[in-house]
């Protein structure tokens, strides 16, 4: 697979905006297409806009990603309502990549029209007050950084550093439509780097923590990054995950997933009002919890 990076950005001509041209971006990646073709290469067009795109580009049946899904669940876990994260699970794309955190910041433009305006806005400024150790400062030009589409934090810092609501985030994740795909940072659970952005004055350095092996060593004994990693093991290996996404029908504050594929079935409740999730699966034709 090859990532063809800001892709919409390659088509430009004079007296537009030089982003997401038509026809011309289509002729582009089939160009592109051609060329990898005999390689039996997958493209992965990435691109961060209005979540139409995404879906017209899926329409034409390429792998896109899900840069909605974060902010959709930071307000879901924020105001312990799920309305708006469930509209968009029965709509995305499913050939997708789904995301939380990027070696970016925490996407905003890309859920335009799936939440209110209002509720962006709520959202986007409530992470400088439910965050941990985020400031606003930190997305100005005082730090390199005037980036109005994404807001600079590790996204387990964007949720207060609470371990239940991340795992939480991350359930839903892997339960979503599509392919999940994990930040170094995030995997590690990783908090904010104050003292690499202050270093560097870079804003988006808030989320690049290097990493020594010593650290490594010590943050995948934290119960937060070995309850992730057991996530991941049951996403990857149960076999329910190749097959169908269904919503149920729950309350307000709650999410229900199911996900099947012929007699296999894993189950996902949550309540994002106290951010308490259980997990059900199939096992050899018995029903067990993880």
């Amino acid at each position: 697979m090859i990532r063809l990076d800001a892709f919409a950005y390659a088509t430009k001509k004079a007296g537009t905006s030089c982003f997401f041209i038509e026809p011309d971006v289509w002729e582009f990646i089939e160009e592109c297409q051609e060329i990898v073709a005999p390689y039996d290469v997958t493209l992965l067009p990435e691109i961060h806009e209005h979540y139409t795109m995404q879906t017209r580009i899926a329409d034409k049946d390429y792998f896109v990603y899900d840069f909605a899904l974060p902010m959709l669940l930071i307000n879901a876990l924020y105001y312990g309502k799920t309305e708006y994260l469930k509209n968009w699970l029965s709509i995305c794309p499913r050939k997708q990549f789904t995301t939380l955190d990027t070696h970016d910041g925490i996407g905003v433009v890309d859920v335009k029209d799936l939440l209110p305006d209002e509720e962006i806005e709520r959202t986007k400024e409530d992470i400088f007050k439910f965050g941990a150790n985020v400031k606003k400062i930190y997305n100005t030009a005082a730090y390199n950084n005037l980036d109005i589409y994404q807001v600079n934090c590790s996204y387990y810092s964007a949720l207060g550093d609470d371990d239940a609501a991340y795992l939480l985030a991350r359930a839903v994740q892997f339960f979503a439509p599509g392919i999940p795909q994990v930040y170094y940072v995030g995997l590690l659970a990783g908090k904010n780097d104050l003292k690499l952005l202050e270093e560097t004055k870079v804003g988006r350095n808030i989320n690049r923590h290097y990493y020594t092996t010593e650290e490594i060593e010590e943050e995948v004994k934290r119960p937060v990054v070995k309850e992730l990693i057991r996530l991941m093991e049951f996403r990857n290996t149960h076999k329910a995950f190749d097959g169908a996404f269904e919503l149920e029908t729950c309350g307000e504050k709650e999410l229900h997933i199911v996900r099947t594929c012929g007699e296999e079935r894993a189950e996902l409740f949550a309540n994002f009002d106290t951010k308490e999730f259980t997990i059900t699966y199939s096992e050899n034709g018995t029903i067990k919890t993880l």
